[in-house]
């Protein structure tokens, strides 16, 4: 008896098991969901019954279709008795792009009904005036920042006061700092006495504790037996410390010897360290698209799209304090007056797929932020990668997060992070081109890289959105990998000479098999350079050998 009893707690309630909507099951199955995550298994029944719910789960946990499930069986309910068209839900995101995936989302679970639900995502950065015709059908679903539906409540588009029934608020950690709660406090003021709330957060912190009665009633709490971070066996954390290491010696030596494989997220805290590293890297023929801020909103979609998509392997993210602890924040130099978008999140939010390799070039600024960074790869089932090149000023802030992780990973013995075993004397032989290419990256080479590039940005995702929408393929082959510099391109550094090349990584090093196999074997070597020999002697221009004019035979 006891037995069957913990064989039934144990037992993954199903989605045909949740009395959802025929529609919503075939799309689930359409999207190949066979059972629901931890989350959607805890979280569907509770808001189908109608309560409040406040959940803590992590990026990739399937929170997303936690709300977005129930809130579409709970529409299709009342179409059926309905008098008007209304707007019934509101999610509420921090950023642009996890608006965008949210909308996606939707878009994949409606796929069956989509006469019946109507939804749209005002986040994405147009004129209030462009997107009040879209308003005007009222939508069932309305997604955005808070900041940009408090424009569209303020400016008479959107009305909500009498018809919602349902609000979600993601990431609300984020949500609930400053940069957002005065905008969320406005909203609230336009809402109605009684309606549902779904709260996510991926960590339950004192604002998210304070600011919770603003929009729960009685919830109910889930606070799910994740870990925050994946086990040791599916993560692994890498770190090189050495007080002369050059950070960008050592990232060039790791891509250009394939020393790492699989996509990889380099990230960075500052955008100008984003352009340098991937100017630096095209020299030498490496690839890499650039996401920060100030790119449109667009084009950061589109990246990350393409990406997901396997068109680009490495992504130099800068994950600035935009979206970090506001108390890191105040203590930070304002440097200059570039406009940056408050409404853009690299290290959370951003559902990156199938990434293999995290990349720490400068190490994050506090503990979070190393856990959002790291929650980037090992996804599901895959494994993954962290590598941290810490610097001697970085290692305050390295030893505090390697005390968080030992209390989040306690089955690791010893210290969590692994030496990358790398003999460093290796890299003396790059250093002196690295060097060079390094310097070519001046501040004024950055400045002009950063114009050419928003304004190519700028001209893609605005002036040439209804040519992509006619011709959706020059869309996918519309790439954010090829830099715009005035540097001259130097073809030498884009080859390994065999000199510096470490004679133990000579056979792991693709690129110096193919080297190796388009030269032949020495026989075949041999034969050719004594063909080519007698060539250029039976050429007196070639050969330069010249010997006088033949006498005539007589």
């Amino acid at each position: 008896m006891d037995t069957d009893a913990l064989a039934d707690e144990e037992k993954t309630v199903q989605f045909h098991e949740m009395g959802l909507d025929d529609r919503i099951l075939e799309a689930i199955a359409k999207q190949g969901w066979k059972e629901p995550t931890l989350i959607q298994e805890k979280a569907i029944p509770f808001v189908l019954e109608g309560k409040d719910v406040l959940a803590r789960a992590k990026t990739g946990s399937g929170k997303t279709g936690a709300f977005v499930i129930p809130a579409i069986h709970k529409i299709l309910e009342g179409k059926r008795t309905a008098v008007e068209q209304s707007v019934q839900v509101l999610i509420l995101a921090p950023s642009r792009e996890l608006c965008k995936q949210i909308k996606e989302h939707i878009a994949k679970l409606t796929m069956w009904c989509k006469r019946e639900v109507r939804y749209i995502d005002v986040a994405p950065i147009a004129p209030i005036e462009a997107q009040r015709p879209l308003l005007v059908d009222k939508p069932d679903i309305v997604v955005g920042t808070p900041t940009r539906v408090l424009k569209h409540i303020t400016a008479g588009n959107l009305t909500i006061k009498d018809s919602l029934k349902m609000l979600v608020i993601d990431e609300a950690d984020l949500m609930f700092t400053f940069e957002y709660l005065g905008d969320i406090e406005a909203v609230f003021k336009h809402l109605p006495k009684i309606y549902q709330s779904f709260v996510t957060s991926a960590t339950m912190s004192g604002n998210v504790k304070e600011y919770k009665k603003l929009a729960l009633t009685k919830p109910v709490v889930l606070k799910l037996e994740e870990p925050p971070m994946p086990t040791a066996t599916q993560l692994t954390h890498y770190v090189i410390k050495h007080e002369t290491l050059d950070k960008a010696v050592m990232l060039f030596v790791l891509f250009r010897l394939n020393l790492i494989r699989g996509k990889t997220i380099v990230f960075v805290n500052t955008v100008d360290t984003g352009y340098k590293l991937r100017m630096f890297l095209s020299q030498f023929g490496i690839k890499a698209c650039v996401l920060n801020s100030e790119m449109p909103v667009a084009s950061r979609c589109h990246i990350v799209e393409q990406f997901n998509g396997g068109q680009y392997d490495i992504i130099l993210a800068s994950d600035e304090l935009t979206l970090d602890d506001p108390s890191t924040r105040k203590n930070q130099p304002k440097k200059g007056k570039r406009k940056k978008d408050k409404e853009s999140g690299v290290s959370r939010g951003i559902d990156f797929q199938f990434v293999s390799n995290v990349i720490n070039f400068d190490f994050p600024r506090n503990t979070d932020s190393y856990i959002h960074r790291a929650g980037r790869t090992a996804r599901g089932t895959n494994l993954g990668t962290v590598l941290s090149m810490v610097a001697v000023h970085e290692m305050v802030i390295y030893a505090q997060v390697e005390e968080k992780l030992k209390t989040l990973m306690p089955e690791m013995e010893g210290s969590v992070f692994k030496d990358f075993k790398f003999d460093m004397s290796q890299l003396e032989g790059f250093k002196y081109r690295a060097k060079d290419a390094w310097n070519r990256c001046t501040s004024i080479a950055i400045l002009e890289t950063r114009k050419k590039e928003l304004k190519r940005e700028l001209l893609q995702s605005e002036k040439l959105q209804t040519f992509f929408k006619d011709h959706p393929k020059d869309l996918q082959a519309l790439r954010h990998d090829n830099p715009k510099h005035n540097l001259t391109p130097l073809k030498h550094l884009r080859d390994v000479p065999e000199y510096i090349m470490p004679q133990k990584l000579q056979r792991f090093s693709r690129f110096y098999k193919n080297k190796k196999d388009n030269q032949g074997t020495p026989k075949d070597r041999g034969t050719k350079a004594q063909k080519k020999y007698q060539k250029r002697k039976a050429d007196p221009l070639k050969s330069m050998e010249f010997s006088g004019f033949k006498k005539k035979k007589t």
